[in-house]
């Protein structure tokens, strides 16, 4: 959820709050802790949806788990929020298609890749697409470091060569390509839209894109009280939580900063994957998802620095 000012060839400056932007620093990083409060809850309720899912899948299958997670949120969404259909202009329209169609396809591409991978394997493969954002829009010298430190952990994680199934690594690299979508739409959203009214749409709109999909695998699989209790559950905890909490967040929150935790997300989900699947990680599995994260936070890092640098040459 990139907010367009952290796009390459701009600076990182956070979108103002409501209440108008800081005159100090010190008031500033007080004002953070709230939206980095809500990243960080966002991204525990999604990991352990993640985990979640997983344990749902011999059910209801990939897809129909996708598509149950996508239904029940944007119901839940849709009541709460609301959202007015009129007043909005043609460009309010193609963003929020925009944001719910590529919210679909990183959820269906990201599940197809748990489906054959361990979960936190997957989330450090996802991991780089964001990682690319932030590397592409600080274009500096240093980011050959950065992206050699995630080859390098995404060279250990496959063992080399293969131990992780190579359909499964490509679904989760396609749905960090979708991530990186998502964090750049989700932001224009929140710009065009009141509270969650745009999360809300985007949710449905994927939820209607990937229907069909769901029940042509799984069938009336997906009516079963217990399995769409279960696909409830994970929806909270995946969508409607993890996604109002950062489209909230990201309103306070500089781009950069929200990247940084983003890093976390690999740890997150090996964590998630431990106590929930029982997934242990061997030692080189979690150097390499250590490295990921140390080359994530220093691109970010990287990012920052010039947007400061840039400021003062301004001034």
């Amino acid at each position: 959820m990139t907010t367009p000012s952290a796009l390459p060839g701009a600076s990182t400056s956070a979108a103002p709050a409501p209440a108008g932007p800081a005159t100090d620093g010190s008031p500033g990083r007080l004002g953070a802790l709230g939206p980095v409060g809500l990243v960080l809850a966002g991204g525990v309720s999604v990991q352990f949806g993640g985990a979640l899912a997983v344990s749902l899948m011999p059910r209801a299958g990939a897809l129909g788990v996708v598509a149950l997670r996508l239904l029940v949120a944007a119901i839940v969404l849709l009541v709460v929020c609301r959202p007015r259909l009129r007043g909005h202009s043609r460009t309010d329209w193609n963003t929020v298609v925009l944001f719910g169609l590529v919210m679909g396809a990183m959820n269906g591409l990201f599940y197809q890749a748990v489906a054959r991978i361990p979960l936190g394997p997957a989330v450090t493969l996802e991991v780089l697409g964001p990682l690319a954002l932030s590397v592409l829009a600080s274009r500096r010298a240093i980011n050959v470091l950065w992206a050699a430190l995630a080859l390098a952990g995404v060279f250990l994680l496959g063992g080399g060569v293969g131990d992780l199934d190579p359909v499964g690594a490509a679904f989760a690299l396609g749905a960090g390509a979708m991530w990186a979508a998502y964090i750049v739409f989700s932001a224009r959203t929140g710009r065009r839209f009141p509270q969650a009214d745009g999360l809300a749409l985007a949710m449905a709109i994927a939820a209607v894109l990937f229907l069909p999909l769901g029940i042509a695998e799984s069938g009336t699989k997906l009516m079963d009280p217990v399995t769409f209790g279960l696909g409830a559950a994970v929806a909270v905890l995946s969508s409607v939580l993890p996604y109002t909490l950062e489209l909230l967040a990201l309103r306070r929150l500089p781009a950069s900063t929200f990247a940084i935790l983003m890093s976390l997300e690999p740890a997150l989900a090996a964590a998630a994957g431990f106590l929930v699947l029982s997934q242990a990680l061997s030692a080189t599995q979690a150097a390499a998802i250590a490295l990921v994260i140390a080359a994530s936070m220093g691109a970010v890092r990287t990012q920052v620095g010039r947007g400061r640098s840039r400021v003062k040459e301004k001034a």
